[in-house]
């Protein structure tokens, strides 16, 4: 079985690939209800992204809450470049036989504008590969560690991540503009039930993941995040997907 928590798609793509290929059950963390049976699983996979070289709560509180089992495990987490040292902290969680990082299409325009089309597309071509290659080492159970930690990994892992958990979460400069059609899909998209609709308008309370699913999925784009959202082009996988993928 496979867990997977995901923003704007990256990781739920990596994990519905993943799952095709090793014929196993895949579970979205954010709409599941209660945890499978997890004892006669052959293997138990993680995948997330990674927020300022760490894993997301969600996932962090999620794993917490699972029992050990005699299984194989693997991590996968999708970020823009580096993971820190965001797995093998994952894995003082719930240990882990083997974790990988796979670079994915930016989609954290609070810092920067998506990538352009044609890098996005080589971005994804690029995971298609790999996702076949760990695949198949999930299947034969190999115990690897294939990730990018990149410079500074401790520093990044810990002081930033500290930093952007403690203040960079903040629900504050989100707001919407006059394209917003009280349409609500924000609402229901947002994995931190943060969202409330007020007078046909989106409002937000104080909890946060920053998955930035609310502000990419808008269709309108009408959402946005202080000045820093402003002219940056949103982003979803699903217009960069096969039709079978999709």
């Amino acid at each position: 079985m496979i867990f997977y928590f995901s923003g704007t798609g990256n990781s739920a793509w990596v994990a519905q690939q993943l799952a095709h290929l090793t014929g196993d059950q895949v579970y979205d963390i954010a709409t599941l209800a209660e945890i499978p049976d997890m004892q006669a699983a052959r293997q138990i996979g993680f995948v997330f992204p990674i927020y300022a070289w760490g894993a997301p709560e969600p996932m962090v509180a999620f794993a917490k809450k699972l029992v050990k089992t005699q299984a194989f495990t693997f991590g996968v987490c999708t970020c823009g470049a580096e993971a820190g040292l965001a797995m093998k902290y994952f894995s003082r969680i719930y240990p882990l036989n083997s974790s990988y990082s796979l670079v994915m299409p930016n989609n954290y325009i609070l810092g920067s504008d998506t990538d352009d089309a044609e890098t996005i597309r080589i971005k994804i071509s690029t995971a298609r590969e790999e996702v076949q290659r760990i695949s198949h080492e999930i299947l034969q159970q190999k115990s690897v560690y294939r990730v990018q930690e990149g410079p500074f990994a401790g520093f990044k892992s810990n002081l930033a991540n500290f930093g952007f958990n403690k203040f960079a979460r903040n629900t504050k400069p989100f707001y919407a503009t006059s394209a917003c059609n009280g349409c609500g899909l924000c609402v229901q998209n947002c994995p931190a039930s943060t969202i409330a609709l007020v007078d046909k308008m989106p409002a937000w309370g104080e909890r946060c993941y920053q998955c930035m699913r609310c502000i990419h999925e808008c269709p309108q784009q009408a959402i946005q995040y202080g000045k820093a959202t402003k002219g940056r082009h949103r982003y979803t996988i699903r217009q960069y997907l096969t039709e079978d993928e999709s």
